[in-house]
This record gives structure tokens, C-alpha cells and sequence, in this order.
């Protein structure tokens, strides 16, 4: 069950989902970058099993309301409750170069104390397609090939978690992007959620809702 923003977004109001209880919850969130104001009043609230896509113009503030949401930015105003992990992958793959995409998701578990076995861990890379090159330096791998390895890192996380995704489908190619659709409803089926800045039909079986940023001209 989502609340209208005010000002300057707007939430379609959606009830799918297997959860009730609100575990988001968004109230008069107020972005600015520096001295500019980016949004005003944003106000969204999210249940478990609930996927909410982020949409707007460049500049309008989509990528800063995830980190916000994430914990890494602090907003300009308003408050921000949220009850479940949050896991977040930002636009850039935060992958160390000269790691294998194998010791990637070992670190990123250990540094979010995660219990990640290797069996977990190679679970996680087959499931995006990424077992093959997952033993190569992340330097040497393409941009969908980096991109995948970066996502299989959601998998290591507990399964109520928020996960935060800024245009996950960037470099990904048609099967990799139906592979994400398939991880992500699995996700939801299980009871967690998702905000994704995307301006494509991210597991469109899943209507959701859209969150709708303005221009901040």
C-alpha cells in the first residue's frame, strides 16, 4: 500500500503483495545535491513482497534516493523507516579489479557479515550466468560480464532484504535481463522488495508501483 507523494512525485497505489505490515516508510524525504534542491516531500511506503520502480528524468534524483534509502546519504529533510536489510548495487559494479568475481562476493559477504559458503557463493554465480568467468580478474571481464557478477552478490543476503538497484539492467544482454527478472520475482515471492530506477518492465509479471520523480528545473 503506497501513499501519494506530494509535491514532486507520485506513487500509483498497488496492494499486491504477500505482506501487509508496512516495512518501508518514507515521510516528506526532502534530496538535495549541495546547495540544489532535487525533491521535495517525497512520501512511499513498501510491504514485504512489493517491488516499486523508480522513474525520471536524468538529474532528477533517482540514483541519490537509493543511497538514501541505503543508509549512504543522509536526505535534507524528512524521515526514513525501514525494517528490513538493505542490500544495494549502485549503477557502478564496486568491483575490485584484481579480484576473481569468486573472491568479489567472498569479500562482500565477509564485509557485510554474511555466512557465504563456497557452495553459496558458486550458487549465486550460476544463477546469473556468471560461472563461467567467475575465477577471472574482474578487470578482464566485459561490462555485462561485470554487471553480473555484481548482481550475483544479492543472492548471498538474507531473503527479507530491500534490495536497492540503480538500472541493474545496464550492459546486460535479453537472457540476462530475463534472468534478473526470474531472480528478482523470486525475491518478492519470498517476501522481500525492491526499488529499481529502471525505465524498463523489470519483472513485469509483478505490476508494483512507480514512484515518479519531477524535473527539478
Amino acid at each position: 500500500m503506497n501513499n501519494p507523494s506530494t509535491h514532486a512525485a507520485s506513487s500509483s497505489l498497488n496492494t499486491e503483495g504477500i505482506g501487509t505490515m508496512i516495512t518501508l516508510q518514507l515521510d516528506g524525504v526532502v534530496l538535495a545535491r549541495g546547495m540544489r534542491v532535487l525533491q521535495r516531500g517525497l512520501s512511499h511506503s513498501m510491504s514485504a513482497g512489493q517491488i516499486t520502480r523508480l522513474r525520471g528524468p536524468n538529474g532528477s534524483g533517482k540514483s541519490t534516493l537509493l543511497r538514501v534509502i541505503a543508509g549512504r546519504l543522509r536526505p535534507a529533510a524528512g524521515a526514513i523507516i525501514c525494517q528490513a536489510p538493505r542490500l544495494y548495487i549502485g549503477h557502478a559494479d564496486a568491483l575490485a579489479s584484481a579480484r576473481s568475481g569468486r573472491d568479489n562476493l567472498s569479500d562482500w559477504a565477509r564485509l557485510n557479515g554474511f555466512d557465504a559458503t563456497p557452495d553459496h557463493i558458486a550458487a549465486s554465480l550460476q544463477m546469473m550466468s556468471a560461472a563461467g568467468f567467475a575465477d577471472i580478474p574482474a578487470r578482464q571481464l566485459s561490462r555485462g560480464q561485470r554487471r553480473r557478477v555484481a548482481l550475483a552478490r544479492l543472492l548471498l543476503g538474507p531473503p527479507d532484504a530491500l534490495w536497492l538497484l540503480d538500472e541493474p539492467n545496464a550492459g546486460l544482454d535479453g537472457p540476462a535481463s530475463v534472468r534478473l527478472d526470474d531472480l528478482i520475482s523470486r525475491h518478492l515471492d519470498g517476501g522481500g522488495m525492491v526499488i529499481a530506477a529502471t525505465h524498463l518492465p523489470l519483472a513485469p509479471t509483478h505490476k508494483g508501483s512507480d514512484l515518479v520523480l519531477a524535473d527539478p528545473q
